[in-house]
């Protein structure tokens, strides 16, 4: 792999749709961001529009339902106006560069604002699913307050891919919200995948979903959970007295990503 390595993106066929928003659905803390963009792109049937390759990406083949297709796609080519970037693996520091590059010069010229995601460990139950936006401009600021989404309105920092596609969206001057959403410090959480396209994407981009399939994805892994706990806690009462009662943890930082 070169020093520096580059990406570039290959479009498959032409967007129809006028100044679509990009939604980014990279993996990160809790899959909140994948799970959203995965039931987005099966319930606005979104085609597959391009990819994005790189040195940099891990040398690796992902495939679905029996074929193999390229790690980072894009998806949209229709009505809605709307396109997503998806990836099947975490994406490496070394990609977060060249990534952001190739989305601003050859993808962000085509979309009208762009929508990201990061979740962040909640500290309690009650807070899993809460959303809060950030804005690169005053005008996605103020779209962010006229759907009823609380601004954050404390210091932090973005970190991870995310953070760098933010942070180039903010250089090259393309309007961006940025959504943290709470979820599970722990485990996959479709229930704030849900929480974030019912109170944030659908109010911010005019489409509608049916989000019931997360409601199944959610009840499979707190079944799955349940048991993991069970067997759990019969061990530390073999082992241990006390408490055995475990709440949200979080480092409480303004760090997501």
């Amino acid at each position: 792999m070169s020093s520096n390595p580059s990406a570039a993106y290959e479009q498959l066929a032409d967007f129809s749709g006028q100044e679509p928003t990009l939604i980014e659905g990279l993996p990160g803390h809790g899959l909140v961001a994948s799970i959203a963009v995965d039931l987005l792109n099966d319930q606005l049937d979104l085609s597959h529009c391009g990819n994005i390759t790189s040195e940099a990406f891990p040398p690796v083949a992902t495939f679905d339902e029996g074929l193999v297709q390229d790690l980072v796609r894009v998806y949209g080519c229709g009505e809605p106006s709307v396109m997503t970037l998806q990836s099947d693996l975490t994406i490496p520091e070394s990609a977060y560069e060249p990534l952001s590059e190739c989305v601003i010069e050859d993808v962000a010229n085509e979309i009208g604002k762009a929508i990201f995601i990061a979740a962040a460990p909640a500290s309690s139950e009650a807070q899993l699913g809460s959303v809060t936006g950030i804005a690169t401009t005053d005008a996605i600021r103020d779209e962010l307050e006229a759907a009823d989404i609380p601004v954050a309105d404390e210091r932090g920092v973005v970190g991870g891919v995310t953070g760098a596609l933010v942070r180039a969206c903010y250089q090259a001057d393309v309007p961006a919200a940025l959504l943290v959403v709470r979820a599970h410090p722990q485990l996959p959480d479709p229930g704030s995948a849900k929480a974030v396209i019912e109170n944030a994407l659908e109010p911010l981009v005019d489409f509608e979903v049916d989000t019931t399939p997360l409601d199944e994805q959610a009840e499979e892994i707190q079944q799955r959970m349940k048991q993991v706990a069970s067997q759990f806690q019969q061990a530390q009462r073999k082992g241990q007295g006390g408490d055995e009662e475990q709440s949200f943890r979080s480092k409480g930082s303004g760090m997501y990503q």
